[in-house]
């Protein structure tokens, strides 16, 4: 297999569009894989199961899980950060400490979250107003994702380091793999062995134990200078305090931003299980949005934290500002295409008419202003290429999380429609696209006054 070169970057040399999309569409290829089964599930549990059984993997089971993943994935960005900017830099000593120290973090920080999650999960439930006849079989679901909480952070940090050094191509090729698995273990565990969201969730963390087993063995195989030695994976506490410096600010922001999801999926909840179903059906179609600002975002962040590394900061600028314009054009045209096929594509997930008939008011709504996100999404993901993390968590918080959170509080008891719940998203994202905007151009001219 071949190494990463320790003088070959075409992140901090060349053409700045070649760069960046280069490194872009083996992640977005890699993300639709991955959302490929995370829809088969839903596919498979809502068509050879049942509307209870959607509703229980994808209502507060679904939020649940999607917000400790965040959370890790917030926490792991730290390693990410520090491993892009000192390869940007050359600097393979430093690297090499950054590779073990966030394997480290991997292991100690999952299995934590993993068993105070199992623990505490079903108080969580009850908070949430999780309908009686979707509790079983949420709780069922959610544990067994939770048990699967290392190999899932392994994966994750593994692929953000093989990102972080330019390699976006082989997490591509472990994505797809998973995806096979996933798809082939969730009809063989629903269909044929009936074990319907026991199969579901087993299906899924037994793909991404293949994964993180396949990333982690490339990892070993990179240069030797800075390739990882599961002997030396250990605490190095400057290491861990500037990976925690960044990440946790990350982590603590995906929190939130899950915790107000949390919230908005417990006024949901309240409108019966057809409206779960349908909620968890749009989050699926809305999901193809999300994997191309993920993919942008972390094209952002990695050729900035290069480029910043390098002391690049002309490219720095021009690199932002073209993702930016690529992720509006990108916004501008899902959102024609989903609004458009929103009927024939709701179908694809049920028969129920109730269920495709809410799910289209749920994406007319939101679906539109996706534009506001990808500002917000782009310049935070540039901010943190530089490592400026924490400001760039408070304004999220404050644009989007303590927003949402007031809103469902304040709004919706005074118009308790799920229109009025639908609203709190383009809101929150035009509110978080102001503030970044204005933290930006001041953030900007401070760092740029530091390199001249």
């Amino acid at each position: 297999m071949k190494n990463l070169s320790r003088t070959e970057n075409r992140i901090t040399e060349g053409s700045i569009p070649k760069g960046v999309l280069l490194y872009f569409f083996p992640i977005f290829i890699g993300s639709m894989f991955q959302q490929l089964y995370n829809t088969a599930d839903t596919v498979i549990v809502g068509r050879f199961v049942g509307t209870q059984a959607l509703a229980s993997v994808g209502g507060s089971a679904g939020q649940v899980s999607a917000i400790m993943l965040w959370l890790l994935g917030g926490i792991s960005s730290g390693a990410t950060v520090t491993a892009a900017q000192h390869y940007g830099a050359k600097n393979f000593g430093e690297l090499h400490r950054d590779i073990h120290n966030g394997y480290a973090l991997a292991v100690i920080g999952s299995v934590l979250f993993a068993v105070c999650g199992i623990i505490f999960i079903p108080s969580v439930f009850r908070l949430m107003d999780t309908p009686e006849e979707l509790m079983q079989g949420s709780l069922t679901y959610v544990r067994i994702i939770f048990a699967g909480l290392p190999v899932s952070f392994l994966y994750n940090m593994g692929s953000g380091i093989l990102r972080a050094l330019g390699d976006s191509k082989r997490p591509l090729y472990y994505l797809i793999i998973c995806c096979v698995i996933n798809i082939v273990l969730d009809l063989l565990f629903v269909v044929v062995f009936r074990l319907s969201v026991v199969g579901v969730a087993l299906a899924t963390v037994l793909a991404q134990c293949v994964s993180a087993v396949l990333v982690t063995i490339n990892i070993m195989r990179l240069d030797p200078v800075y390739a990882l030695r599961l002997r030396k994976i250990r605490i190095y506490a400057d290491v861990m305090k500037a990976q925690l410096r960044i990440g946790l600010p990350g982590g603590f922001q995906s929190a939130m931003y899950g915790i107000s999801n949390i919230i908005i999926q417990t006024a949901i909840n309240g409108f019966g299980t057809s409206t779960i179903a349908a909620y968890t059906t749009y989050s699926k179609l809305d999901a193809v949005y999300w994997l191309v600002s993920g993919a942008f975002g972390l094209s952002a962040t990695t050729f900035v934290g290069q480029n910043f590394g390098a002391k690049n900061m002309d490219r720095v600028k021009k690199g932002t500002f073209f993702t930016l314009a690529m992720e509006c054009g990108a916004a501008v045209l899902l959102s024609a295409l989903l609004i458009i096929f929103a009927r024939p594509l709701f179908s694809i997930f049920t028969k129920d008419e109730s269920v495709i008939e809410i799910g289209c008011e749920l994406l007319r709504t939101i679906t539109p202003f996706y534009l506001f996100y990808s500002c917000a999404n782009i310049l935070g993901a540039s901010l943190r290429g530089m490592g400026r993390t924490l400001v760039s968590a408070l304004v999220t918080l404050t644009g989007i999380c303590l927003f949402r959170v007031a809103w469902i509080y304040i709004a919706v008891p005074l118009k308790p429609e799920l229109s009025t719940i639908a609203l709190s998203f383009p809101i929150s994202w035009f509110l978080t696209a102001l503030l970044f905007a204005v933290y930006y151009l001041f953030a900007w001219k401070k760092i740029r006054s530091e390199f001249t």
